[in-house]
């Protein structure tokens, strides 16, 4: 599996905030198939004594069409979701994504939608 443009980017970014990145390119088994997150993070919480454990997919939206970059991501944002819900429900999914995607679609009406009915967790 290939690792997004951003891959090195958001790894750094998660370091910096103290997440320890446990795996990369992490893969999952449903039945026969597998799918494969981007990146596997965990941070010890001090205060409450256990860690806070997140699963990362990273997004570059650098077709044309941010719609159809939106469509793939949140096809596979539900897929890998579905997919620890199932296996490590203590686990959170959250979409990476560049600061300008954010800024520039992301507080679009059409993005908000889908953010907001599919509580799509997102980190840029």
């Amino acid at each position: 599996m290939a690792k997004d443009i951003y891959h090195n980017t958001v790894k750094a970014a998660l370091e910096k905030d103290e997440w320890i990145i446990t795996s990369e390119l992490f893969r999952f088994s449903i039945g026969s198939r597998s799918v494969y997150i981007d990146l596997i993070a965990e941070k010890l919480l001090v205060a409450e004594k256990e860690g806070r454990k997140i699963a990362v997919e990273i997004k570059s939206f650098l077709s044309p069409s941010p719609v159809n970059d939106l469509e793939n991501a949140l096809g596979q944002y539900i897929l890998y979701r579905d997919t620890l819900e199932r296996l490590e429900p203590e686990r959170l999914l959250y979409l990476a994504i560049r600061e300008e995607v954010y800024t520039d679609f992301f507080k679009e009406e059409i993005a908000q939608m889908v953010v907001e009915n599919n509580h799509l967790k997102y980190y840029f």
